[in-house]
C-alpha cells in the first residue's frame, strides 16, 4: 500500500543540451527595459543561503505562497515594460512551450560565472544574468549589483535576496499561470511527455552527458491510460515464483520506480556485486517497452550471494525474500552513503519509502508507570484466526474466525480486525515480569503496540504459515481488505480505549494523511509443502493485472479483493 503523495513525477520532453559559446543571451538583449551589460565577475561576499538544498519536495511551485504579506522590493521592479519582460522570461526560459524556445533555452541557460547548465539556475530580473543558486553565483551578483529579484528557471518562483525568501505577488503569479497554461497547450496537454516543466525537474540531477544523449535521441513516447509500459513477465528459474511476485510489487512501487528511472543511484561499489545497480537495470528492462518475459538470472545470483539462506532451488517464502531484498538494498545504499553502521538514522531510498516507527508501551500494573520504546520496521506481520494464538470478536456481529476463543478456523476476518488485535493491550503474565523503573521491582505489566511513524509504503504480512514443535500448517482464513485503508486508529497519537469489548475513538477526527491506497497484493496458492505465488499489481489509477511468472493477464478489482492475500 502507498500513502497518497505528490512526490511521483512523470517524464516529459527534455531541453536539448546545447551549450552556448558566449555567456550572454542574445534573446534577452531584445527585451525592452533590460540592460544587457556584461555579467559581474566579482566573487566577494556571500549572502546567507535560505534554501541550501535543492530538494524537489521543498521546491516552490507556481501558486505557492511563501510570503503572504508580500514584498516591498517588488515595487522597484514594476516599472516601464515589466509585465512584457516577465512574460518573455517565462515563455523562453521557464515554461518553453515550443521546440524552438527549448533549443534557445538550452543554448542560453548557463551560469555566467561557471558555465554550468544545472546547479539550480536563476535569472536576474533587472539585467541579463544567469547564475547558480546552489553555488551562490546568483547571490554574489545580487549583492554586487543590488539586484534583489531573480526567477527560478526550474520552477518559476520569484526570489528576493533582500527578504532572503521566495515571495508572492498576485500580479506576477497571474502572469506565471497564464504562461504555464499557454505552454501546456502548445505541448498538447500535460499527458504528453513533451512537458518541459516536468522534465526539467528530472534534469536537476542529470549530467551534461545525459543532456547530450537526450539531444541526439529526440524520439519521445506518449503515455496514455491504456499504456502497458511497465508490464512484463518474469521467467521462473526453478521455484523462483516467490522472487518474481515480490519483484513485480517493487517495480510497480511509484516512488521506487521514479527513483530508479531518474538514475538517482550513483554507485561507489563494484556494480557487478551491487543489488541496487541490478535493480536499476531491472527497472530499465521493465519500462523499456519490451513485451517478452525477462529472465532475472543476475538478480537471483546476487540474492543468493548476499542472502545465502535463500540460495538454492527449493521453495522459499515470499515474505522472507522481501525482507532480505530490502535489507540488501538498504545495506548497499548505505555502503555508497557511508552510513552502514547507523541504521536508525539512514536516509537511503529504501528507508525513506518503507521504514516506519513502531511504539511499544509497557505499563506496570502496580504504579501504572509506562516505559516506551520505538523501533523501526519495514513490514507489519499480523496473526490470523486459526493460529495457536486465541482470538476474540472485536466488532458486534463480526465473525472472529474462532470458536470459544480456542483459535480453530471457522470463517473469515478483516485486515482492520487484524490490525486491532495487533494494537490492543496484551497482559504479559506472571511468568514475564519486567523490572519497573517506578517501583524498582519486578511487576506484572501490559504491553501495547501502536504506530509512532507511518512509512510512505506500508507492507502487511499475513502470517499464514504456522510452525511449531508439533504442527506445521497453512492457515487458510479468508481476510478481506479494502482498496483504501485509514491507519489513524492504530497511531500512537489516536489514544484509542477499549470499553466493554469495543474500541472507542477519541475526539480526534480521522486524518487523511494516514490513508493508504492498495497497489499490490501477493497471494499463495496451495499447501505449506507445495504451493505457488502470484501477484496483483495496479497500473495507472484503477487498472489491475495478475502476474503469474511469465504470464500477465488483465484482472478486475473484484478478482483482487476476492483473493486470499
Amino acid at each position: 500500500r502507498e500513502a497518497p503523495t505528490a512526490r511521483s513525477g512523470s517524464a516529459g520532453a527534455p531541453a536539448e543540451g546545447i551549450r552556448a559559446k558566449g555567456p550572454r543571451s542574445s534573446l534577452r538583449e531584445q527585451m525592452p527595459g533590460l540592460r544587457p551589460g556584461p555579467p559581474s565577475r566579482t566573487h566577494s561576499g556571500r549572502l546567507p543561503d535560505p534554501f541550501p538544498h535543492p530538494n524537489p519536495r521543498n521546491a516552490l511551485h507556481v501558486g505557492s505562497v511563501m510570503c503572504p504579506a508580500g514584498c516591498s522590493h517588488v515595487n522597484g521592479f514594476k516599472v516601464d515594460n515589466w509585465k512584457q519582460n516577465l512574460r518573455v522570461i517565462y515563455q523562453c526560459f521557464v515554461w518553453s512551450g515550443t521546440a524552438e524556445t527549448r533549443r534557445r533555452k538550452a543554448k542560453s541557460c548557463i551560469c555566467h560565472m561557471c558555465g554550468a547548465h544545472l546547479n539550480r539556475l536563476h535569472s536576474c530580473l533587472y539585467c541579463v544574468f544567469f547564475g547558480c543558486f546552489s553555488k551562490k553565483h546568483i547571490h554574489e551578483h545580487a549583492k554586487n549589483k543590488r539586484h534583489n529579484l531573480a526567477i527560478d528557471l526550474l520552477y518559476g518562483g520569484i526570489y528576493c535576496f533582500a527578504c532572503q525568501d521566495y515571495i508572492y505577488d498576485k500580479d506576477m503569479e497571474q502572469i506565471a499561470k497564464e504562461e504555464q497554461r499557454k505552454a501546456w497547450k502548445l505541448q498538447g496537454g500535460c499527458s504528453v511527455l513533451a512537458s518541459l516543466a516536468v522534465i526539467l525537474k528530472c534534469l536537476s540531477f542529470c549530467c551534461p552527458d545525459c543532456l547530450e544523449l537526450l539531444r541526439h535521441n529526440p524520439k519521445r513516447r506518449k503515455i496514455t491510460t491504456n499504456c502497458t509500459i511497465g508490464l512484463r513477465g518474469l521467467i521462473n528459474l526453478g521455484n523462483t515464483c516467490f522472487m518474481n511476485c515480490i519483484v513485480q510489487a517493487l517495480t510497480h512501487t511509484p516512488l521506487l520506480r521514479d527513483f530508479f528511472l531518474s538514475d538517482r543511484h550513483k554507485c561507489e561499489m563494484q556494480s557487478n556485486s551491487c543489488l541496487v545497480c541490478e535493480m536499476s537495470q531491472l527497472f530499465q528492462e521493465f519500462y523499456s517497452g519490451h513485451r517478452s518475459p525477462h529472465i532475472p538470472f543476475r538478480l537471483l545470483h546476487l540474492v543468493w550471494t548476499h542472502a545465502r539462506h535463500l540460495a538454492g532451488y527449493e521453495q522459499q517464502d515470499a515474505h522472507e525474500f522481501l525482507i532480505a531484498a530490502l535489507d540488501v538494498l538498504h545495506r548497499h545504499c548505505d555502503d555508497n552513503g557511508k552510513k552502514a553502521n547507523n541504521p536508525n538514522h539512514c536516509n537511503c531510498i529504501i528507508d525513506q519509502i518503507f521504514t516506519g516507527g513502531l511504539q511499544s508501551d509497557v505499563t506496570c500494573q502496580v504504579c501504572h508507570g509506562v516505559s516506551t520504546t520505538i523501533d523501526p520496521f519495514w513490514d507489519i506481520s499480523l496473526d490470523l484466526p486459526g493460529s495457536s494464538t486465541p482470538f476474540w470478536p472485536l466488532s458486534p456481529g463480526g465473525d472472529s474466525g474462532v470458536v470459544n476463543g480456542e483459535g480453530h478456523l471457522t470463517g473469515s476476518t478483516t485486515l482492520t480486525d487484524c490490525l486491532r488485535r495487533f494494537t490492543r493491550p496484551e497482559h504479559l503474565g506472571s511468568s514475564a515480569k519486567i523490572k519497573c523503573g517506578g517501583c524498582h521491582s519486578y511487576q506484572e505489566s501490559t504491553k501495547q503496540l501502536t504506530m509512532k511513524k507511518l512509512p510512505i509504503v506500508a507492507c502487511f504480512h499475513l502470517k499464514r504459515f504456522e510452525h511449531s514443535a508439533k504442527l506445521r500448517r497453512k492457515i487458510t482464513t479468508y481476510v478481506s481488505f479494502p482498496l483504501e485503508l485509514d491507519m489513524t486508529p492504530f497511531m500512537a497519537s489516536s489514544k484509542e480505549s477499549r470499553v466493554n469489548g469495543q474500541y472507542q475513538q477519541s475526539v480526534d477526527v480521522l486524518n487523511n494523511d494516514n490513508k493508504y491506497s492498495l497497489f499490490a497484493v501477493v497471494n499463495h496458492q496451495g499447501t505449506l509443502e507445495s504451493g505457488h505465488y502470484t501477484s496483483f499489481i495496479r497500473q495507472h489509477k484503477d487498472q489491475w493485472f495478475k502476474c503469474d511468472d511469465a504470464i500477465i493477464t488483465k484482472a478486475s478489482i473484484k478478482d483482487v479483493l476476492d483473493s486470499e492475500g
